[in-house]
């Protein structure tokens, strides 16, 4: 979840966009602005303001078609028109990331025979795909300050919520795999480290150190400094 996805679920929150976006739900094919405005029973320029913002937000595409049916001259500029957007939108409160937790899963599993033990194999994914995403904070800040308030804005973006402690270590309010880690925590936090030293190690952030924690609520593990 980021701030555009809530802002976009917000917009539904309003009666009468509701009501527009579920008919253009029903009706599975794009729909005029007038035709909108009918089935809502209102004005077609208010139909128009509510539906542009939709499209703005993304929740709605936009084309442009001869209602008509004519073509070739006479037959009129062609009307804009709206459809149900193919993108899809997750708003929750604390952010989960059980997307990512899949994706690793899948890749490990996709690993065949190559590690006996499952775990050990989850973690080598896990440690891969934070390296992946620390080097490209290390490509893009050239300097430690500069790379540590980038890896906090990323943990930030994974809905982790790191807080900077007195002690300079780095605790995380939020466990983005928590459902998982209820039922799997043997499975899922040595991954969720292993995401987290790969991520730091990615960024070339050597005086930084993953360390996990048993303390709740929060996140399995915190990062200090020595």
């Amino acid at each position: 979840m980021d701030a555009a996805d809530l802002m976009a679920v917000a917009l539904l929150a309003e009666p009468t966009r509701q009501q527009l976006y579920l008919y253009i739900r029903e009706r599975q094919e794009p729909v005029g602005r007038e035709e909108a405005a009918r089935d809502t029973g209102i004005k077609p320029r208010l139909a128009a303001f509510h539906l542009d913002r939709m499209a703005e937000a993304g929740l709605l595409d936009v084309e442009y078609r001869r209602l008509s049916g004519r073509v070739g001259p006479g037959a009129g500029r062609p009307a804009k028109v709206y459809s149900l957007s193919w993108r899809s939108f997750s708003v929750e409160i604390p952010q989960t990331r059980y997307a990512l937790a899949a994706s690793m899963m899948a890749t490990a599993l996709s690993a065949g025979g190559q590690r006996a033990d499952g775990t050990e194999s989850l973690q080598d994914v896990a440690t891969s795909v934070g390296q992946n995403l620390g080097e490209e904070i290390r490509r893009q800040a050239r300097t430690k300050p500069g790379r540590l308030e980038a890896v906090k804005t990323k943990l930030k973006q994974l809905g982790y919520e790191p807080q900077v402690q007195d002690s300079g270590d780095w605790t995380m309010r939020n466990c983005i795999f928590a459902e998982l880690s209820k039922s799997h925590r043997d499975l899922v936090c040595p991954m969720n480290a292993a995401f987290m030293t790969g991520l730091v190690g990615g960024a070339h952030l050597p005086s930084i150190h993953v360390e996990r924690r048993t303390a709740r609520p929060g996140c399995c593990v915190q990062l200090t400094s020595r």
